[in-house]
């Protein structure tokens, strides 16, 4: 199950900087507006410690992690929802995602020219919300037409829908976005055909200094306090330096940079960790001589569905699933040893299966 998240902002931001840094797939990051046009997509490996371990105490032949898809989308300017700039090709871009990465400048730098004149990113990101939102509205608005017009069938849900509809209407008019509408989360299935943009989940990035990696500054404050009311997470991240750390060639050399920095990890694996609980996704793992490998789906998923990730005839013949916990398989070393102690468990049908869970299935095709 591949994860597609959309990195949007203002141009000059840093964007193409910080996809090149998670993708290796050199981005062109120039100074100047509109240096991404096309969108430029990556595949970056998740990073997960329990795959590493799991690969010393089996020794598979190969190591297989899941992945993320990135998108790299096109800066928006103001006007973009009338098809200012390149609006029309990032409207269509970002619909195509599943969740938002939003990278707002919070640093100073006069050799960085910013596309309004001054570094306030609280204003960068309202430019941008208004203009997803004015979509928004306007997709809704005709959604609505058509409502009103099968309104006289008296049909119940066609009802029901036109009164949501005004509800998610109203809220955009307010300046605010899809996500947050007060209506219960069932009827949120009215506007599923028109997939909205500011419905999608959403992770702020501040991109600062490599001073203020740590703690921040004023800047972030500032954007922190105008998004405490949003269900949304923020990360701080110096893009110049997690492009200095990917061109550090050791991982000892890394950690070595890190640790002068004040840092454990690299930015970057916190962003596509964020970006993965953005979306409620786990990870469940099979562990073999041949292949130790990350597998993902989203939360709340059963044993059956799980299965039809590897292969469609694991879903269709699925008999059962022996499920081994990460932990369990750490102290004891090997599938052997805890089959010995008793703890495998076998499943079926309706195991909902856990982030960690080292997983073997029977079928039947």
């Amino acid at each position: 199950m591949g994860l597609k998240c959309g990195i949007v902002g203002l141009p000059n931001v840093g964007k193409s900087t910080l996809f090149n840094c998670l993708s290796n797939a050199e981005a062109l990051a120039a100074n100047y507006p509109f240096a991404t046009i096309e969108p430029n997509i990556g595949v970056v490996n998740v990073p997960d410690e329990r795959l590493s371990k799991l690969a010393e105490l089996v020794n598979p032949q190969r190591i297989m992690p899941t992945t993320v898809e990135i998108v790299d989308i096109a800066g928006l300017v103001e006007g973009a929802s009338r098809g200012e700039g390149l609006g029309n090709q990032f409207l269509a871009n970002i619909r195509d995602t599943d969740a938002i990465v939003h990278v707002v400048r919070c640093f100073e730098d006069g050799n960085v020219v910013h596309v309004n004149g001054s570094v306030d990113p609280v204003r960068d990101k309202e430019i941008i919300d208004i203009e997803l939102q004015l979509k928004d509205l306007e997709a809704v608005e005709k959604k609505i037409a058509k409502y009103q017009k099968l309104v006289k069938s008296n049909d119940k849900e066609i009802k029901k829908g036109l009164e949501v509809l005004e509800v998610f209407k109203a809220h955009l008019e307010e300046g605010k976005s899809a996500r947050s509408t007060p209506v219960e989360e069932e009827e949120f299935r009215f506007v599923e055909d028109i997939n909205l943009l500011t419905i999608k989940p959403i992770l702020y990035v501040c991109n600062v200094d490599e001073d203020s990696v740590v703690d921040g500054n004023e800047h972030t404050a500032a954007l922190m306090e105008a998004v405490k009311d949003e269900d949304a997470e923020v990360l701080i991240i110096s893009a110049k330096m997690e492009a200095e750390i990917a061109q550090l060639e050791t991982y000892e050399e890394r950690q070595e940079f890190l640790e002068m920095m004040g840092l454990n990890n690299p930015g970057i694996n916190k962003l596509i960790t964020s970006c993965y609980s953005l979306l409620k996704l786990i990870t469940y793992f099979t562990a073999g001589e041949k292949e130790v490998r990350a597998w993902t789906i989203r939360e709340g998923m059963k044993a059956p569905q799980a299965a039809g990730v590897i292969h469609t005839d694991f879903e269709k013949g699925f008999i059962r699933a022996e499920v081994i916990k990460y932990a369990d398989y750490c102290e004891y070393g090997s599938e052997k040893a805890v089959k010995e102690a008793g703890k495998l468990g076998v499943e079926g049908k309706a195991y909902v299966v856990e982030d960690g869970d080292v997983m073997h299935f029977r079928f039947n095709v």
